[in-house]
């Protein structure tokens, strides 16, 4: 991040013109400013300073500063790439934004405020210092963009020490000496070949520092202790559907940590320093060179081993073990799992593999069967979760078996069985004290988000490990899932410890209070708590800043729903499907409604609005079956019940519903069929 400047601008501010969704937005110089001519908030052409720019290569935003202390990031980029691949040209980020204002992605808009999307990351001990009574910001940092100081904490006793003459070691008097390179080595096991390290890993501090930037994570805490664990500070995500494919590669963007700590080297002791010199954002060698630092060039930078013509593409180690995919347009990163080509998995799970992004005129069932001819018995790598993480995803028989292995395999990343917890649910006891120990806190996080349906007089012991754990992250899962536990259930030796975790869950949420999603987990928590009117005025301030934001209004609805006051559930509703009318929670929240007041033929017509605006979730098929065969359409319930169980063959309640549909209309071994799938689903439920 840096203040707008003749030397800082890339982009072409000439008088230069984008069009696009019929706005034309223009970039021109006036007063010696670089100014942007586009749609306002109010959907009126405005001329705008620019007062910041942020990022370089590949491409480069600008912000705007708006009242009330926001900066808003422009939704239109300058392609900083040269002009032979493509570069120096102006390029919508969110296409269909623009000219929108309600959308949420519109350069004006919440989804683009640089004090909450952009800066904590960007600039050097950044302070957003929200105001909730105003909605306004008072954001502070020490450096414009990222210095020593983001690192390595405050640095005036390394200043002062150096100004002094002292001549220690490098990094003396620093917050956080980083120098874990210079102690620790690497020797090559002669008998493996492969690379060990001299002593045992202790890596995580310098890539956990990385990750505070590097990770997919939402910020809890602020005021952050130089070399703090990052999960006091953040809540990183873990390898969520959406987010990461079922083995673990990169779908949405990931920034790296979430790759890296599912990769052989980095549970060897491999850290981000090893490959990247953070002082000069290059790499430690270019090429093959990098890898062959540590791994022996005979064996693998060698057409014996990669089988492809040395100096081609697929004779580069990344083609293979860290595969790219493009964000932000134009912005190729590649995959931190490190991982070995899997298009075996390709074949069964659908996930992609670094063959096919080459070779993509071929099969997966190509790829694998060359691969098995160049090794007939092939390593099939470090990462071997992904058929587990998939089963839990669709729900197949024996997915829970599948994930309980998986949970136990303390040779797998913490980061998949953290997240194959996730998927199982509930846990049985055994399972819950093991997860509530576990060394990673991603493991003991998940087991506190499992918590939800155990009886706190019943499992005392571990729910206070939970709630005393030392980092803040797990704790206060914990005390969100036990939120809805009832005051007598509750030990008398929990109730200070519960106190206190609820206390920091509620200080992480209030810290993101100008964010919708924040105050809907806080609604969720008072609602839980009984506490409605907190919870009924976090909704509708959720819905002040963002209206667009549906599930605060779905939520909203139905706590009206809980107190009996439907006629105001209605009012919301409408709303929300105004200006979302093809949101399918809306659209299904309102069927439900219009039954709830009799108004059944007006919800079969939302019902169905809503299965078809999202036919990923079997969960709105269903209810729309269910309306269609209580209206007396029973073949047209079987019907939308048989499509919708081609996506979601394993979904139990359409089972148990086809089942009992096709018993109505005398097709017993069609019930049959469905009861025998249902019964080998029996023993994961």
């Amino acid at each position: 991040m840096q203040p707008a400047s003749d030397s800082t601008v890339l982009g072409d501010f000439s008088g230069t013109s984008l069009t696009l969704g019929g706005v034309t937005i223009t970039f021109f110089r006036g007063n010696g400013r670089f100014m942007i001519r586009a749609d306002g908030p109010d959907g009126v052409m405005h001329d705008y300073e620019v007062g910041f720019t942020f990022g370089v290569s590949p491409l480069q935003q600008y912000l705007v500063e708006f009242p009330g202390g926001r900066l808003q990031a422009f939704g239109i980029a300058w392609d900083s790439r040269p002009k032979a691949a493509g570069g120096h040209r102006w390029f919508a980020l969110y296409p269909d934004s623009v000219g929108h204002r309600s959308n949420a992605s519109h350069w004006t808009a919440i989804d683009q405020t640089w004090n909450y999307m952009c800066a904590d990351c960007h600039s050097t001990n950044v302070r957003k210092n929200y105001n909730p009574a105003t909605r306004s910001y008072a954001t502070s940092y020490d450096e414009v963009s990222v210095g020593c100081e983001a690192c390595h904490g405050p640095g005036s006793a390394h200043s002062a020490s150096a100004k002094a003459g002292a001549r220690g070691a490098i990094g003396d008097g620093l917050t956080v000496n980083l120098g874990r390179a210079s102690k620790i080595g690497w020797h090559t096991d002669p008998a493996s070949g492969e690379v060990r390290p001299d002593s045992p890993p202790h890596n995580s501090n310098q890539v956990e520092l990385c990750a505070r930037c590097h990770s997919r994570r939402g910020e809890i805490h602020e005021d952050y202790p130089h070399g703090q664990r990052i999960g006091d500070d953040y809540r990183v995500a873990m390898l969520d559907e959406g987010v990461y494919f079922p083995d673990g590669q990169i779908e949405a963007e990931d920034y790296e940590y979430g790759s890296f700590i599912q990769s052989r080297m980095f549970n060897a002791g491999v850290s981000c320093s090893d490959c990247h010199d953070p002082h000069t954002a290059s790499l430690r060698a270019e090429g093959n060179s990098l890898c062959t630092r540590c791994h022996r060039a005979d064996r693998y930078d060698n057409p014996r081993h990669h089988f492809h013509p040395a100096g081609s593409s697929g004779a580069r180690c990344v083609e293979c073990h860290m595969p790219r995919r493009t964000y932000m347009v134009v912005d190729p990163r590649r995959d931190h799992g490190i991982r070995v080509p899997r298009p075996d998995l390709s074949a069964s799970l659908g996930v992609p593999n670094a063959c096919n992004t080459c070779h993509a005129d071929r099969t997966a069932q190509w790829a694998d069967a060359r691969i098995r001819a160049w090794y007939p018995a092939p390593d099939r790598g470090f990462q071997r979760f992904a058929s587990a993480l998939y089963a839990g995803r669709i729900g197949a028989p024996g997915a829970r078996g599948t994930l309980r292995r998986l949970t136990a395999d303390s040779t797998q990343p913490a980061i998949a069985r953290a997240s194959a917890i996730l998927l199982m649910g509930a846990l049985d006891a055994d399972m819950l004290r093991r997860a509530a120990e576990d060394p990673s806190a991603l493991v003991r996080r998940a087991a506190a988000q499992s918590l939800s349906g155990v009886r706190p007089d019943t499992e005392s012991a571990v729910i206070l490990t939970l709630l005393e754990d030392p980092v803040r992250v797990v704790r206060i899962a914990a005390a969100d899932s036990l939120a809805g536990a009832p005051p007598p259930a509750v030990p008398d030796a929990l109730r200070a410890p519960l106190k206190r975790a609820s206390d920091e869950y509620i200080a992480a949420e209030q810290l993101n209070s100008d964010r919708p999603e924040a105050l809907m987990n806080l609604a969720a928590f008072f609602a839980r708590q009984g506490q409605v009117e907190k919870a009924e005025a976090d909704l509708k301030t959720a819905l002040s800043l963002d209206p667009s934001f549906s599930p605060a209004a779905v939520n909203l609805a139905d706590l009206y729903r809980m107190l009996g006051r439907d006629d105001r559930a209605e009012a919301v509703l409408e709303e929300a499907m105004r200006r979302s009318p093809n949101d399918a929670p809306v659209l299904c929240a309102m069927g439900l409604l219009k039954v709830r007041t009799g108004h059944k033929s007006q919800a079969l017509a939302l019902f169905a609005s809503a299965a078809r605006a999202d036919p990923s979730s079997a969960r709105y098929a269903y209810i729309y079956a269910v309306a269609t065969g209580d209206a007396g359409d029973v073949r047209g319930a079987i019907d939308i019940l048989e499509r919708s169980l081609e996506r979601h063959p394993y979904d139990r309640d359409s089972l148990a519903a086809l089942a009992s549909f096709c018993d109505r209309a005398g097709e017993r071994a069609r019930a049959a069929q469905c009861r025998k799938t249902l019964g080998r689903l029996a023993s994961d439920n």
